[in-house]
């Protein structure tokens, strides 16, 4: 994709506008490619007055144009089903709203806040279902390097993105990603050299299989760490 994102941005807002007119009430990008991860795709997120089975048609004819963009099928929600629904996807909505660049319209998450206490929950689900799978994961692979490697590099991001929840658990509201996630670190008392090697994994081929696979040792025992440090979160 071009280093303009904005261009493609912009050019999506144009195409919603064709298909909701004045019902399109604004557009963010968010996500990978906007904090430097120029493969990923380029996601946004699409607040409207209104959503019928006509919009989804029109729109399911403009994505073949989208994906040759390499911009993501965009989040697509009527405003108000997006402000009822913050305690329920508190760590998806609040990543959004973390960093995220406006493209179209008003502020969408002006007056919008999410409850620690959801926040907290939702954390608390996360960890301990991904402490679940690093361990059956790990069983899966027979303990192969590559295997293992494999499985570290997968499931990175998913960690680093909830180191940054934990930070903003503590009241950190920076839009820096890599400053979030070392932030998330430091609060869970997990080693920041652990954290640097797992953010590396996401932007780059980066280590060799078994350099990856030396790392989950501690990667396991930084997730036990993280589910006790949530789940005994205190406001």
């Amino acid at each position: 994709m071009t280093s303009n994102w904005s261009t493609a941005a912009k050019s999506l807002a144009a195409d919603l506008r064709t298909v909701f007119g004045d019902r399109l009430r604004s557009v963010v990008a968010y996500g990978p490619h906007l904090e430097g991860d120029a493969d990923a795709p380029l996601s946004c997120l699409a607040l409207v007055a209104s959503l019928t089975a006509e919009d989804l048609q029109g729109c399911a004819a403009l994505a073949p144009r989208w994906a040759r963009a390499q911009v993501a099928t965009p989040l697509i929600l009527p405003e108000s089903e997006f402000r009822r629904s913050l305690d329920v996807f508190p760590l998806d909505y609040g990543e959004i709203i973390r960093a995220h660049d406006r493209v179209f319209g008003d502020d969408p998450f002006a007056g919008v806040a999410i409850s620690p206490d959801d926040l907290r929950r939702a954390c608390e689900t996360q960890i301990k279902s991904h402490l679940v799978h690093l361990r059956e994961a790990f069983i899966e692979s027979g303990g192969k390097p590559g295997a293992v490697a494999s499985l570290v590099k997968a499931s990175a991001p998913a960690f680093t993105a909830l180191l940054r929840n934990v930070a903003r658990l503590t009241g950190v509201l920076t839009s820096d990603r890599a400053d979030a996630t070392r932030l998330g670190a430091r609060a869970a008392q997990i080693s920041e050299h652990l954290v640097a090697d797992l953010l590396s994994l996401e932007h780059s081929r980066g280590m060799v299989a078994v350099d990856s696979a030396r790392l989950f040792p501690e990667y396991l025992a930084a997730s036990e760490q993280l589910a006790n440090a949530v789940d005994t979160w205190r406001a």
